[in-house]
């Protein structure tokens, strides 16, 4: 590809390129337009809808003022957040410059539309804070005059809450554009802004209705994939727009992010839209309508990429293709924007689907007792750890196929390991016991063990991040990539905070007492999200906590072998005090949860023994095998570090050195015998 296809402005005389005035007006335009076609889907539904959709959920009507403001707020802060992360996204990654000068974060354009989106991203969300409130309870706003109103309102729904979070969110980018200088500071602006705009989206419709564990997880595919790519794409369009150029790598780069993003958008798109509709013919209602438009735009999206890619390829891509690629992606972007905000304005046909209580907790039913027959034959996917497993799977063996593509050789064993702990992840969740482990604490507990004490022994036997540093490489002069990233954060200072032996070590021993011997625990097993969010916790932990131990790869604060059997026999008295207290304790743990599911088959004091008697086998039987790897790796060690002192003395280096330093001992001793003052002979007694 040459370099003509793909700069665009970069390429023009001077004399045709746009005037400074001319790039802001269409700059401004493509903004201008971007916001129209996406504020006018939702605000039209919410106008023509009137009161129908409040009635529908038995909910007063706010007024039209209310409905107009939240659907405007709400579509205002959903594409100011996305935005914001792909001006982050262009920061990090598709910036074609060198390691050297990419590791700072200089000024530029993508810092100013950083500035600019976080601050118009905080001010929405601050707005949808008030106006959630009032919307989810069908409050209008004359409401906010009584005193304590406000505080009522906003404690009876999670979606002021979840908007909260964005508030939050949006400034700690917005401060970061200010002030963040290194690569590495740039990744708490883009952590935060992820989990903020996960946060609305899990605690909206997807939580509703049979099978909502489908949709829910689908719902974080698929933003995560909107917000990196679409967000990518928007920023790209303005800079064209500005008449600034695209740098072939960040174009490559744009290209391989499509490649990965566009099919996870299609795929949860066809899930969110099959579970919305609740077996519902898609033209029967308008939700399936606006789903139909949503995917509409995703096809002109799809087909825009395959065009462009196709010119890319016989290097007919040119600067006028690229305005137009660019510009109709865009606005395809906005036009998916505004019916996915309209969709949140009209109650979905699984709301009014035939549910039960299970189902209002869980998605789906569980009718039959957790029997081993059950629990080994009675599977439902977990979408996101299957996703994860998958995605996690799939990296390293290309990783692997690259670096024995060059010549250099993987231990087959740590293959074995990374696969097989990722196996045990896709069981544990996927199988019954990922299905009965919110209705029954028992086996909830055998989960808990496995995604806390074995998964992440074996994954970090796999050695990932020693893998991808050998199958990558740092290019003197070559924009930045892969290695250089790695290397930027096993030096970061936050990543050596959070691997403290100290603060890993209270994290892994005080997450069972904090989770269960408070009210956490009963209240995530309430949510779909809240309870994928508390696995994820088991299996980082786990892995940071094993990494310590017996990790292939070195950590940034490693601990001496002795240090290490140290560690492991300090955990151990923990985990079984906690077994003995779920034994014989006179309480039971989330009663009010598993009395609410009223299953017929539930024994909840039996469950709870038997919690604790896994909770301290599944403590200690681990651990002890992590003893004996770690007694190998031991004797592993000192075997290299013996047989590293044999080649060394086979050299006779040792003799030289002995020789060397008996030379310096004897110049030594003779610069001392010099400097001694010479000693007066005694007088001749007989003289």
């Amino acid at each position: 590809m040459s370099d003509l296809a793909v700069e665009g402005a970069a390429t023009t005389p001077e004399r045709s390129r746009p005037q400074p005035s001319v790039r802001r007006g269409l700059a401004a335009l493509l903004l201008v337009g971007f916001l129209v076609l996406a504020v006018a889907v939702p605000v039209t539904v919410s106008v023509l809808l009137g009161e129908a959709p409040y009635d529908q959920i038995f909910l007063g009507y706010p007024g039209v003022d209310v409905a107009v403001v939240t659907s405007v707020l709400n579509v205002v802060g959903q594409a100011s957040s996305m935005i914001a992360i792909g001006a982050l996204v262009h920061i990090l990654f598709l910036r074609d410059a060198a390691a050297r000068s990419a590791w700072s974060i200089p000024e530029g354009f993508e810092i100013k539309v950083l500035r600019v989106s976080s601050a118009v991203w905080a001010v929405c969300a601050a707005g949808m804070v008030v106006f959630e409130s009032l919307d989810a309870s069908g409050s209008p706003l004359a409401r906010l005059m009584i005193p304590g109103a406000f505080e009522f309102l906003y404690q009876t729904s999670d979606a002021p809450r979840a908007w909260t979070i964005s508030l939050g969110a949006a400034m700690i980018v917005f401060f970061g554009a200010y002030f963040a200088d290194r690569w590495t500071a740039m990744l708490i602006p883009l952590w935060a802004a992820i989990v903020a705009v996960l946060a609305p989206v899990v605690t909206g419709q997807v939580l509703v209705g049979p099978d909502h564990d489908f949709g829910g997880d689908a719902a974080v595919f698929q933003t995560l994939a909107v917000n990196v790519f679409f967000g990518s794409v928007v920023v790209a369009a303005l800079r064209v727009a500005s008449g600034r150029r695209i740098a072939p790598v960040t174009l490559r780069r744009l290209f391989a992010v499509a490649v990965v993003a566009l099919p996870v958008l299609l795929v949860s798109d066809l899930i969110i839209a099959l579970f919305k509709l609740a077996g519902g013919v898609v033209t029967a209602s308008l939700t399936g309508w606006l789903i139909i438009a949503g995917a509409t735009c995703l096809i002109v999206v799809v087909a825009a990429v395959l065009w462009a890619w196709s010119l890319m390829r016989r290097s007919l891509l040119r600067a006028h293709h690229i305005t137009v690629l660019m510009t109709v992606m865009a606005l395809a972007v906005a036009g998916w924007l505004g019916v996915t905000v309209a969709m949140t304005r009209q109650p979905p046909p699984q709301y009014f689907a035939p549910s039960s209580i299970t189902k209002v907790f869980m998605g789906f039913d569980v009718p039959d007792a957790p029997t081993p027959a059950v629990l080994f034959t009675q599977w439902r996917p977990n979408l996101l750890f299957l996703g994860l497993a998958v995605t996690a799977v799939t990296v390293y063996l290309i990783a692997v196929r690259a670096l024995r593509r060059r010549g250099d050789s993987w231990p087959v064993g740590r293959t074995i390991a990374w696969i097989s702990g990722w196996t045990v992840v896709v069981f544990a969740t996927n199988s019954g016991f990922g299905k009965y482990s919110a209705p029954d604490f028992g086996v909830h507990m055998i989960v808990h063990m496995s995604l806390n004490m074995l998964a992440p022994a074996l994954l970090v036997l796999g050695g990932v991040v020693t893998l991808l540093l050998r199958a990558t490489r740092s290019v003197r002069g070559a924009p930045a990539g892969w290695h250089d990233w790695l290397t930027w954060v096993l030096n970061w200072p936050v990543l050596k905070f959070l691997y403290n032996p100290l603060l890993v070590f209270v994290l892994f021993v005080g997450s069972y007492y904090g989770l269960y011997f408070t009210g956490i625990f009963d209240t995530l097993m309430r949510f779909h999200w809240a309870h994928q969010m508390m696995n994820v916790h088991f299996l980082v932990i786990g892995y940071l906590y094993y990494s310590l131990v017996i990790g292939v790869d070195r950590p940034p604060r490693p601990l001496p072998h002795i240090g290490k059997l140290g560690y492991v026999l300090a955990a151990m008295p923990f985990h079984a005090f906690f077994g003995v207290i779920l034994m014989t304790g006179n309480f039971i743990i989330a009663e009010d949860f598993y009395r609410n599911l009223a299953l017929p088959w539930a024994d909840l004091p039996a469950q709870q023994y038997f919690a604790g008697g896994v909770a301290w086998a599944g403590g200690e039987i681990p651990l002890m095998i992590v003893i004996t790897i770690l007694a190998i790796q031991w004797g592993r060690q000192d075997a290299r570090e013996a047989r590293r002192k044999d080649r060394h003395l086979d050299t006779g280096r040792d003799d030289e050195f002995d020789a060397y330093n008996r030379m310096l001992q004897r110049l030594t001793d003779r610069d001392t015998a010099t400097a001694r003052p010479p000693q007066s002979r005694p007088e001749d007694p007989a003289s």
